[in-house]
């Protein structure tokens, strides 16, 4: 049966021969460390990059919730591959936010993305445990656009990308740092991309290292400068709060929804020299299987929920603890869940021909995307306790 949202058939553009052929090819990208060329291909082919623009620029016009379906599908056969286009999806998402809002400062990315343009994130950086709000690389103020120098890392979709999204301080005024917001066509002088990806886990996305030696933007492809901290964040900074932390809420969570899965199917196969029965009849297997389930059964209404009240524009006051809440639900219980998986495993598991030796690797990282554990706890903890999370002390 084929499922239409807005308008779309989802399976037109995520049909199960793709994701058969993507799940196929999933273990020999993590093993010779390379991008997932084959599945990009298809999946610009298909139009399954643009199912996020609105119809007024070409685009079926799906909202979060919808994209998220479509990239729970796609996670269970490719982690890396979704993980990877969801930094795509957080700029065409929240640009398409922005347009729906009233806001066009954004919608050059929509006409661009629909003219096939790929855009990626370029904000992770050593020692900055805020990204987004914060940064370490600079920004200077140049006639019709601004110069960037800074080492960025953790660039998914390197081999692809057209636009890079950057950001950087401008600290010319002491008192008044800003942030500056920019995306760097990929033909620009003043850059270099170091290939620096062997990782732990989800490998395929080639994650470079990108850096910036006086790289010069434009003023056009710089929607936003404001203020460092939450105190200039508007629904530019929430939208990509939206977007990134759910989106790899959603691809964690189907990594352990798919390793739930082959459990279940492998209990009933796996015996014991000192039962009669198969290791599913093993209580502390139950057990186990029952924690697995209950984690998932915790997960998917907190996804549901938020993505759902998002789309449909729930004007919640909280929407940065909540959204950062659902990330980090998520991705520490779909952790959970594949270490359990693992565990009933037996040996077997931890041999790299096994599917959840891979899993295991590439679902560690969720803890590592923003917003990591540390920022979560002090992000919700200052707001809900009413402390200003911008204070210069820190702490105590």
């Amino acid at each position: 049966m084929t499922t239409t949202l807005a308008g779309v058939e989802m399976d037109q553009v995520l049909t199960e021969e793709m994701l058969a052929r993507f799940d196929e090819r999933a273990a020999g990208y993590d093993r010779d460390n390379r991008f997932f060329d084959e599945d990009w291909a298809e999946l610009r082919d298909s139009g399954y990059l643009n199912v996020a623009i609105p119809e007024t620029f070409g685009g079926p016009g799906l909202r979060l919730a919808e994209v998220m379906k479509l990239q729970r599908r796609l996670a269970y056969a490719a982690p890396a591959t979704a993980v990877a286009v969801n930094m795509h999806f957080y700029w065409t998402g929240m640009a398409a936010d922005l347009h729906r809002a009233g806001d066009d400062r954004c919608d050059w990315i929509l006409e661009r993305a629909a003219a096939g343009n790929v855009f990626a994130a370029g904000h992770g950086e050593a020692g900055n445990d805020i990204p987004l709000f914060y940064s370490s690389a600079e920004a200077r103020r140049v006639d019709g656009g601004w110069e960037f120098t800074g080492h960025k890392l953790f660039g998914s979709l390197s081999p692809v990308w057209t636009f890079l999204g950057i950001h950087a301080m401008d600290r010319s005024d002491p008192d008044h740092p800003l942030v500056v917001h920019a995306f760097m066509p990929r033909d620009t002088q003043g850059y270099r991309i170091e290939e620096t990806w062997d990782t732990l886990g989800m490998r395929a996305t080639q994650s470079q290292d990108t850096i910036l030696e006086g790289a010069f933007v434009p003023d056009r492809f710089v929607p936003v400068v404001s203020p460092p901290g939450l105190a200039g964040a508007d629904l530019f900074h929430l939208g990509i709060f939206a977007w990134a932390l759910t989106g790899f809420a959603t691809v964690y969570t189907a990594i352990a929804r798919r390793a739930y899965d082959l459990t279940i199917e492998a209990m009933p196969k796996k015996s014991s020299v000192a039962m009669d029965r198969s290791m599913a009849y093993h209580p502390e297997v139950q057990h186990y299987v029952a924690e697995m389930r209950l984690a998932l059964e915790a997960i998917d209404p907190v996804l549901d929920t938020v993505t759902r009240d998002w789309s449909e524009g729930v004007a919640h006051p909280d929407w940065a603890i909540k959204l950062v809440a659902a990330k980090h639900f998520a991705v520490t219980n779909a952790f959970k869940v594949v270490d359990r998986a693992l565990d009933l495993s037996g040996g077997a598991g931890i041999f790299t021909r096994h599917r959840l030796e891979r899993m295991f690797r590439d679902c560690r990282l969720g803890r590592i995307h923003p917003a990591g554990e540390m920022l979560t706890h002090e992000l919700i903890g200052k707001l809900a306790l009413g402390i200003d999370f911008d204070d210069p002390q820190r702490w105590g």
